[in-house]
């Protein structure tokens, strides 16, 4: 294993890799605490699948991907939001919905224009030899971006997590702040998508959440604890992927699975000791 860490830190791209997965780990374990607590975690899921689209649309065309990506996930996060909030189509309804019709216009483009490539590939599963430079200035200045504004909005955000209604009774912009946590969410999804693939991105929201709930009862103590998970988890499965030749995005989410698991098991011991 010393032999594996000396070895990560020794390729340029997968210490650009590193850079950029830590940097996407840490937001959507932030993200994903209020996101699972409002019961709208598979956001992740489908944004992914409208980035996929809007990807496999850019590369059709000849267009900068992920300049493409950016806009078009954003303006799915909001319409995302918005049909959860005003329409009949509420929640999971809404998200696959769209999410499914992006796939199938990602999947429809790529069959018509350059076919399974190892581009497409990349995007669906990962690909850490896919983060060029270019990709990791815009890629840090994103989630630079989501730290900065989660961080300074954390308050109000923790408000309408917990209780939106007496949130917009005291008169905070509820809308505004899911509009909020929206736009961060769909940032961090497509700066992700480069490490761990549209199909697996948006386990990084959901599983660092869900474990820290194991063990933690405050807000800020999840928030505190699942940021250190992801952090750890995407660390040591990008170990275990230049270790034992693995895919990084599935190892990173089966470090993930285990932890989950260690920590439910603790969180159970834990009651029964309280009991």
């Amino acid at each position: 294993m010393v032999e594996a860490l000396v070895g990560l830190f020794s390729y340029g791209f997968l210490i650009r890799a590193v850079v950029v997965g830590v940097l996407v780990s840490l937001c959507a374990a932030l993200l994903g605490v209020s996101l699972v607590l409002k019961r709208y975690s598979m956001i992740g899921d489908g944004l992914s699948h409208v980035g996929f689209g809007a990807l496999s649309v850019a590369m059709a065309c000849n267009l900068a991907p992920l300049a493409v990506a950016v806009p078009v996930v954003v303006l799915a996060a909001f319409l995302l939001l918005r049909l959860s909030e005003s329409s009949k189509i509420k929640g999971d309804a809404a998200i696959a919905l769209i999410a499914s019709s992006a796939l199938a216009v990602g999947v429809v483009v790529t069959s018509l224009t350059t076919g399974m490539n190892a581009d497409v590939n990349g995007y669906l599963f990962g690909s850490i030899l896919a983060m060029g430079r270019g990709d990791v200035v815009l890629s840090v200045a994103l989630s630079g971006i989501v730290l900065v504004l989660f961080c300074f909005f954390y308050n109000k955000i923790f408000a309408i997590t917990f209780d939106e209604a007496f949130a917009r009774a005291t008169g905070t912009n509820a809308g505004a702040y899911n509009m909020l946590i929206a736009l961060l969410t769909a940032l961090t999804i497509v700066v992700g998508m480069r490490v761990m693939g549209a199909m697996l991105i948006s386990s990084l929201i959901i599983f660092p959440a869900l474990t820290a709930m194991r063990v933690c009862r405050s807000f800020k103590g999840v928030v505190v604890l699942a940021a250190v998970v992801s952090v750890f988890c995407f660390f040591w499965g990008m170990v275990v992927s230049f270790a034992f030749s693995t895919p990084a995005g599935a190892s990173i989410v089966l470090v993930n699975l285990g932890v989950f698991l260690l920590f439910a098991l603790a969180g159970l011991c834990l009651r029964r000791r309280r009991a």
